[in-house]
């Protein structure tokens, strides 16, 4: 299939309506479950960025506009730029009412429609997971050139370092193990990273590494372009807020939960009764409504989804 060549029309197909724009973003089946999972987003986008009401702010990959709507109205501006002509689409609708908005379609593994040095800081969330390493590496590069000096990014990518990111990139391999070796793999397949290569990664595209945190199944890093800003200052700022950034281990119990649905370790039943008490953490009603989500799609499998 020619979408399996192509990241645009692999996405474009993905998102040939607005439903499959939503579940091809982060599996959110509607637009309750996306403004849960991206306020929570665009909380660790905030503190690691530490962003200012002047910012200029830029998000790779924006999809739907997911994370940007919550983080538009925070800063002086905000430009989604996605290589979906389709996912722009349903974004620019999301975010009408934003007036400091703007939208760029990408056409290859560049930020070439940018200026140099025309943003304070950019983020980039579940975005690289879906790219062969040459294109991770060249978006790394051109994010330097389109950030200011001491310009700060964030960013993460799956950690295979971690047991239930394993856990997760075993789904992957399993599907190979009999393949066709002469087609090819789907090219916005997901990918997965160690806290080593990213550092590296970060280092030869010209960033100072600010924080890493890689307890979780994601590797998440702030990078600072190099050539200006305080790079010790943003190091003790960071690391202060760290505990907010980082995925909690609360998530990672519950994603390792869904892997275990996923798998079948478990009832679909018995993980709902999981997401019953919201006193956990604020991360029980966001997997509720993303698990419920799921469910529906795969009930012929699991059953009818509870109500």
């Amino acid at each position: 299939m020619e979408s399996q060549k192509n990241y645009k029309n692999f996405w474009n197909e993905k998102a040939s309506t607005p439903t499959g724009a939503f579940i091809a973003v982060d599996g959110s089946t509607n637009e309750e479950t996306a403004r849960l999972t991206g306020r929570y987003s665009a909380r660790q986008v905030s503190l690691a960025l530490d962003l200012q009401p002047g910012d200029r702010v830029l998000e790779l990959g924006c999809g739907v506009g997911r994370i940007g709507r919550e983080i538009a109205p925070r800063v002086a501006h905000w430009e989604g730029c996605d290589i979906s002509s389709n996912m722009l689409g349903v974004a620019r609708q999301r975010l009408a009412g934003l007036p400091n908005t703007g939208f760029t379609e990408l056409h290859r593994s560049s930020l070439q429609p940018l200026a140099d040095a025309s943003f304070d800081k950019a983020y980039c969330v579940a975005v690289f997971i879906h790219m062969d390493k040459e294109d991770f590496y060249l978006y790394l590069e051109d994010m330097a050139r389109v950030l200011k000096p001491g310009g700060l990014f964030y960013f993460d990518v799956w950690n295979m370092a971690s047991a239930v990111g394993w856990r997760r990139y075993a789904l992957e391999i399993n599907q190979y193990r009999t393949a066709d070796p002469a087609q090819r793999k789907d090219v916005a397949r997901n990918q997965f990273s160690s806290p080593e290569e990213v550092r590296v990664m970060l280092d030869r595209a010209g960033f100072d590494l600010v924080l890493e945190l890689a307890d979780s199944p994601w590797v998440q890093a702030i990078g600072m372009r190099r050539g200006g800003g305080d790079l010790v200052a943003r190091r003790a700022q960071a690391q202060r807020d760290a505990a907010r950034i980082a995925y909690t281990p609360l998530w990672t119990e519950l994603f390792d939960g869904l892997l275990d649905v996923v798998t079948g370790k478990c009832e679909p039943s018995s993980m709902w009764k999981v997401l019953a008490d919201d006193a956990r953490g604020e991360e029980i009603p966001m997997f509720r409504a993303w698990y419920h989500g799921l469910w529906k799609v795969n009930e012929n499998a699991w059953g009818p989804a509870p109500n």
